[in-house]
């Protein structure tokens, strides 16, 4: 197979995961031991993350005319993409997890949601909880008022002299 048809093939591929991906984020991995790049594949894998190592102009190539073609000026030296295609800050956070363990890896910038983030804020976009921790949060503020006044009117309950709520669930 001659080479431009190989490339095309590699574009190609990049192109699907772009057209399916929720984010897309940039990260330079210079100086990680094998070690450390199995380890960080295995726990973005956990998270239905896509990580790999493209050449830079492959990448350029694959994200002309899509919303993640902003970041192709951050596209110099070794650059390795992590694709979410479910949760839009699943790539960053499971990232985030590795930055802080291996110091040779770095955040470049990112695309989250259709907005381009430069490497300081996709820092922070990479600190946001899970979409499934945030919703058991908001659960747990609704829950907790409920509980209060729950309590507060088997106390008043209690007060009168009455059946509490508790007593006349056990019958």
């Amino acid at each position: 197979m001659p080479k431009v048809e190989e490339k095309q093939v590699v574009v190609n591929e990049i192109a699907e995961k772009v057209g399916k991906a929720a984010s897309m984020v940039l990260v330079s991995a210079r100086g990680l031991t094998v070690a450390q790049d199995t380890e960080l594949r295995a726990g973005l894998r956990k998270k239905n993350v896509d990580y790999k190592v493209y050449k830079n102009t492959m990448i350029k190539r694959a994200i002309e005319g899509t919303p993640f073609e902003e970041l192709g000026k951050d596209l110099e030296g070794p650059t390795a993409v992590a694709f979410s295609y479910d949760d839009a800050a699943a790539a960053a956070g499971g990232l985030d997890e590795f930055v802080s363990k291996f110091d040779k890896l770095v955040f470049k910038a990112g695309v989250v949601d259709g907005v381009y983030y430069d490497s300081a804020a996709i820092v922070k976009i990479a600190k946001i909880p899970s979409r499934e921790v945030l919703l058991s949060k908001l659960l747990g503020s609704f829950k907790a008022p409920m509980a209060s006044f729950a309590r507060v009117i088997n106390e008043v309950l209690k007060a009168q002299g009455g059946e509490t709520a508790a007593a006349s669930d056990a019958e």
